[in-house]
């Protein structure tokens, strides 16, 4: 028990500290990608979504974009995001593989909306 209680501490503080320095780091471009016309993609599911989104977004979680794809522009730019950083990174590569090759990934939806909004 002391050991699942020590271990969850650790999870715990990397995921906390994973958040810090994602947010810190996140692309200062991000929002000039966005005033030039980059569609914001968020791959949450759509319960998640309608929980809340950045305005403007669309919805195509991870779990159908394989086959939901073909739906998007390959020239456009896309600036991935999810409900904290991971999914988006995942569905940069599905995209770039596909032969997306203006992907970015934006992480926390909540992290990129109140980097757009100062």
């Amino acid at each position: 028990m002391k050991n699942t209680l020590i271990f969850g501490g650790i999870i715990f503080t990397v995921y906390i500290v994973y958040r810090v320095y994602r947010y810190q780091t996140l692309d200062d471009g991000l929002d000039t990608l966005v005033k030039k016309g980059a569609v914001i993609l968020d791959v949450r599911t759509e319960t998640e979504y309608k929980t809340g989104h950045i305005e403007g977004s669309v919805n195509i979680s991870l779990g159908t974009i394989r086959k939901r794809y073909v739906e998007l522009n390959r020239d456009q730019t896309y600036i991935t995001v999810c409900s904290h950083g991971l999914r988006s990174v995942k569905a940069e590569h599905i995209l770039k593989e596909r032969g997306f090759k203006h992907v970015h990934n934006g992480g926390a939806w909540s992290d990129l909306q109140e980097v757009l909004i100062k």
